[in-house]
């Protein structure tokens, strides 16, 4: 799929599968669905650096009435363990589930690499341990 509206599309027929068993065959996952109708593609995730499969995959249908049929498949058995099968959902450029808000880019928040201080424009790096002095008089301390 190129275009946004195509992979929004063929979302829409595929289902995410959880709990899949690590030695498990893409053959082996096409066979347990392929009641539910024409698999499309298979995708068992694997970890990038060691290559080992991180235990989920993703299922595209030919036709949207799969995901339904796939559905049914939920808490089924697949080489021993219970599998979860859910719609896979659309991810959107720029909506994170983790975001946690606040203003990106703004001095002081976890995106800028240095905290700045108020005034001074430069890097405010506060010294650790006992030595760390406060107080109005501390070269440290800013009320803005």
């Amino acid at each position: 799929p190129g275009t946004p509206e195509e992979k929004v599309e063929a979302d829409h027929r595929s289902v995410y599968v959880g709990n899949v068993d690590y030695g498990g065959s893409a053959e082996e996952l096409e066979a347990h669905f392929s009641r539910c109708g024409e698999v499309h593609r298979l995708t068992i995730l694997c970890d990038k650096f060691s290559g080992h499969p991180k235990g989920y995959a993703y299922i595209e249908f030919a036709t949207k009435g799969s995901v339904q049929a796939a559905q049914e498949l939920d808490q089924s058995l697949f080489r021993g363990r219970v599998i979860k099968v859910l719609p896979k959902r659309t991810n959107f450029p720029g909506i994170s589930s983790t975001d946690r808000g606040g203003l990106q880019g703004h001095p002081g928040s976890r995106g800028a690499p240095f905290p700045l201080s108020g005034l001074q424009g430069r890097p405010r790096l506060r010294p650790r341990g006992q030595n760390r002095a406060r107080g109005k008089f501390s070269p440290w301390f800013s009320p803005y």
